[in-house]
């Protein structure tokens, strides 16, 4: 799963205390193995680990430490084990923690952790990004970046990236960078089974957008089949969890 999940704001009428048991139910029912998050905060990310108790999470808030928004990645405690994990921020000096150089004015970053599947004992990569919404230029360095960490990986394990990349699947630039000469692989392209199709990502806590831009993007690298994936454009009673609909992916590795 990639989410969005909005930060946790205080202002009615879409106050994270009348989102959150939208929110952990829908997480909770759809039983994801692991899921990239964008924008949660702190005390966010540990009120979901509180309700979702079958998941732990890994994260780092963008400006260090506990402050400002997570990549956080979560993920079952009972199917996956983490191997390794680090986080790199989408500038030019990617190590150094906040660091923003591309004229963004938020601090842009990636999350990601190695893991492995106890059932299977197969072993992957996840990456977790949310690029910049104003700058351009930002998003298309971003990318390259991106695929400049990926490529460095071992070649024979499965890369899965999830990410809320404020760019239009299929034309925007940073698309086009992350999927030339098929180094990545759109999951909604290649899903034996779309749901959702033409609903746009973004609802701004108001509507379902028909033939609104795909924002929120799974892709893959190495022997990944994508089953079938699925925008899922939830809210009751008029509420909306996020001001985001999830992306959910049913992915099988390794080919199996």
């Amino acid at each position: 799963m990639s989410y969005n999940l909005r930060y946790a704001s205080p202002t009615p009428p879409n106050a994270w205390p009348q989102r959150r048991p939208l929110m952990s139910g829908l997480i909770g029912r759809l039983a994801p193995d692991v899921i990239g998050t964008q924008e949660g905060v702190f005390s966010q990310l540990q009120d979901l680990a509180t309700d979702l108790p079958g998941y732990a999470w890994i994260g780092l808030g963008r400006e260090g430490g506990s402050q400002g928004e997570f990549m956080a990645v979560f993920y079952r405690r009972d199917r996956l084990e983490p191997l390794a994990f680090d986080h790199f921020w989408l500038s030019d000096t990617p190590e150094v923690i906040g660091s923003a150089t591309w004229g963004n004015t938020y601090r842009r970053m990636v999350t990601w952790v190695k893991f492995r599947d106890r059932q299977t004992q197969a072993e992957f990569y996840f990456f977790n990004t949310h690029f910049d919404h104003q700058v351009e230029a930002a998003r298309v360095k971003g990318a390259g970046l991106l695929r400049q960490r990926i490529a460095l990986l071992d070649p024979k394990l499965p890369v899965l990236v999830a990410g809320d990349f404020n760019a239009d699947a299929g034309t925007s630039e940073a698309w086009k960078t992350l999927t030339r000469d098929g180094f990545l692989h759109d999951t909604w392209q290649s899903a034996g089974e779309r749901r959702g199709e033409g609903i746009g990502t973004f609802n701004d806590f108001k509507a379902a957008q028909p033939q609104g831009p795909r924002i929120d993007w799974i892709l893959t690298r190495g022997e990944v089949t994508t089953d079938r994936i699925e925008i899922i454009p939830f809210a009751q009673d008029g509420q909306f969890p996020s001001d985001h609909f999830p992306v959910v992916a049913r992915l099988r590795l390794g080919g199996g």
